[in-house]
């Protein structure tokens, strides 16, 4: 295989950057296709659309319908094709910008991505994944093209819940978590090759400003400021993340936090949330990492708030029969855990999730949380 990496044509980011949306879209087309819920056109409607209208472009404002499904793919493009849109424009979460991303590659139109949380790492990359009509996550399609532009705009991300940025945290703290993993067995990326020393970098550096910086952003967006560490964690959280996995490599991280929505206790949990137990897990899992590692990571997770037991992702008391599922699906042919140098089979996975949840009970209660 070769070594791939791949990213967003332009990122930008900073305070009131849609602002200035028009600037940059008009260089795209002229009939922008907005997909976006009412809250998020509440909160950022006016200065897009004024921007927009600013530079003579024609929107198409339409709303989202709350997951990212194959039917409301379809409605969308339907939508693109009737209106003449030229730019599919995601606003929003990462499930708005992933549904966006699927129409316009299907429909041959550009695509721009603009983040109102930094939640995840979906802005920067080609992938969108898929969901079904129950909130199951399905899988995931890595498009051909990455957008065109990702347009963050700094002081929306800092208004918006702490617990959004927490959740990108998490997201972000797997990546070179994962991309390690890939690199030693030689693992494909999503890219469709192996990592380049540039990816392994980006994710690396994205790691070491979460632990750095991760700690003062949370407490200076709970506190409704914008600072820079604010500024780095989100593109920790977005830039460096979205190009570190995607071009880097996926691990057992992503694929035990796949599998949690499956349990309806999960379904509360963001997808971030999510994958700062796999983290743990992973590091539970594989036997070349050193606990200096393992309890730097999970006593960063801690300190921000995110989960690192069974109690804190609504499965207190679960049983190892339970879990098996999410074993079985981390054992199966094709699974992201076959990048790990060794077979992983479900009853590792089991195990490793129940000394995950041990091991972030521990930790908590030396934090005193």
């Amino acid at each position: 295989m070769h070594n791939i990496l791949i990213g967003p044509r332009k990122y930008v980011q900073g305070r009131n950057a849609l602002a200035d949306a028009g600037k940059y879209l008009k260089i795209l087309g002229n009939k922008p296709l907005l997909l976006w819920d009412a809250a998020v056109k509440g909160i950022v409607g006016k200065t897009l659309l004024d921007s927009l209208r600013a530079e003579k472009l024609e929107p198409i404002d339409v709303d989202f319908q709350g997951d990212c499904t194959r039917k409301e793919v379809d409605r969308v493009i339907a939508i693109i094709k009737d209106k003449g849109a030229d730019i599919a424009v995601g606003v929003g979460g990462g499930k708005t910008l992933d549904t966006a991303k699927a129409a316009a590659i299907e429909t041959g139109i550009r695509i721009v991505t603009c983040p109102t949380i930094a939640s995840t790492d979906s802005p920067t990359s080609a992938a969108s994944v898929w969901y079904d009509e129950d909130g199951n996550c399905t899988g995931f399609d890595c498009w051909p093209f990455n957008p065109d532009l990702v347009l963050v705009d700094s002081l929306v991300i800092s208004r918006a819940p702490a617990r959004a940025l927490v959740a990108g945290m998490g997201d972000a703290l797997a990546t070179w978590v994962e991309a390690r993993v890939a690199l030693q067995t030689g693992a494909g990326n999503i890219a469709g090759g192996v990592s380049t020393m540039a990816a392994m970098a980006i994710a690396e550096l994205g790691y070491e400003i979460l632990l750095e910086h991760g700690v003062e952003a949370k407490r200076a967006v709970e506190a409704g400021a914008l600072t820079p560490s604010v500024e780095k964690v989100i593109e920790a959280n977005i830039l460096h993340s979205g190009l570190g996995f995607e071009s880097g490599g996926l691990a057992s991280a992503h694929m035990i936090a796949n599998c949690l929505p499956s349990f309806t206790e999960c379904r509360h949990l963001m997808h971030g949330e999510e994958v700062a137990f796999g983290v743990i897990s992973q590091l539970c899992l594989d036997n070349a990492v050193s606990m200096d590692d393992v309890y730097e990571a999970v006593d960063f997770e801690v300190a921000v708030g995110l989960p690192v037991t069974f109690a804190d992702i609504g499965l207190e008391g679960v049983s190892p029969g339970r879990l098996k599922t999410i074993g079985d699906a981390c054992a199966s042919e094709g699974s992201l855990c076959e990048s790990h140098c060794f077979g992983v089979t479900s009853e590792a996975v089991v195990d490793a999730m129940i000394a995950a949840d041990a091991l972030g009970t521990d930790r908590k209660s030396l934090a005193g949380v």
